[in-house]
């Protein structure tokens, strides 16, 4: 048994876009059909309400209701993984419990972001604060993200938080683009089923070969077919399957990036879909500019993705 086997959510998990009306509310029904799509396209999970899904843009009251809908629409809650962190614990408690109360395994817990430079204590208070006042059941994967959050997840942080809640610091997401940093995590923690899982597809590969369960990406919402034929691949010791499918899920990854990432990947499913609402975005997030586009798209279809046929 490998890592990708033995994790909650090994393999390729969309860090998924949230569609919105023309006032700026969550569409649960758009992204509850987008999922569906996913799901059925080589995604093992769903990570909703991240920094793709425009989490911190909404209210908690906001987070909740896209929870709660995409579960009554039918989205099975053991696929997904909520993003709950908050600068506010009572607002990560809160998000928890119901991520918990829906059956989901596990959620992405960003650390507090607001304040600069927290001490090692700090963090720990934070997470045990939240940890506490779930009350267990729940699965916590904390959320390495320093270009974003400005606090960096260390070593030493991460083995006592373990320590201190065994079986509930389950897993990471790393998108720091450091692959030594993922690596080193495998290696101090995985023999203790920790789940490292990289936030950039171009890892992907690599990750499982090392120990680690998979990836939590963004442009898994446009390149997730090719994600999947990676694992399917590893799963069946087909080197070079695996690296043809890695070289195009690594090309997906350095398009998406040339522009901003939110704005562009809105921009693939809304021409995917023929849905002109999903280049709804919310400020201070800004939709693509339309000499960006064509360039962009034309630069996606080079990859060799191919053609995509979307959920509408």
């Amino acid at each position: 048994m490998t890592m990708l086997d033995d994790a909650i959510y090994g393999g390729v998990n969309a860090a998924v876009l949230t569609p919105m009306t023309p006032d700026y509310a969550p569409d649960v029904a758009l992204m509850a059909g987008h999922c569906r799509w996913l799901l059925a396209n080589g995604c093992d999970g769903l990570g909703v309400l991240g920094t793709t899904g425009e989490a911190n843009s909404f209210s908690v009251a906001e987070r909740i209701a896209v929870m709660e809908g995409l579960v009554q629409a039918g989205i099975p809650a053991a696929k997904m993984m909520p993003g709950t962190g908050c600068a506010a614990f009572t607002d990560s408690v809160e998000l928890t419990k119901t991520a918990k109360a829906l059956g989901c395994p596990g959620v992405l817990m960003l650390p507090p972001f607001y304040y600069k430079n927290p001490s090692e204590d700090g963090l720990f208070a934070y997470f045990s604060e939240v940890i506490q006042r779930v009350g267990g059941g729940i699965k916590v994967y904390v959320y390495n993200f320093p270009q974003q959050s400005a606090v960096l997840f260390s070593l030493d942080l991460i083995g006592r938080l373990m320590k201190a809640y065994p079986g509930t610091i389950k897993g990471v997401k790393d998108s720091s683009g450091d692959y030594a940093n993922m690596k080193a995590m495998i290696d101090a923690f995985a023999r203790d089923g920790f789940e490292v899982y990289s936030g950039s597809d171009e890892f992907l590969l690599r990750i499982l070969r090392d120990g680690g369960a998979g990836c939590i990406t963004a442009a898994s919402n446009v390149n997730c077919p090719a994600g999947g034929r990676v694992v399917a691949a590893f799963r069946r010791g087909d080197d070079a399957a695996a690296e043809a499918a890695q070289a195009v899920l690594t090309a997906t990854r350095k398009v998406c990036t040339t522009v901003p990432l939110i704005g562009g990947l809105r921009e693939i499913v809304a021409r995917a879909t023929g849905n002109a609402a999903w280049r709804t975005i919310r400020p201070p997030n800004m939709p693509l500019k339309t000499e960006q586009v064509g360039p962009f798209l034309a630069a996606f279809d080079a990859t060799g993705i191919g053609g995509l046929k979307l959920a509408a």
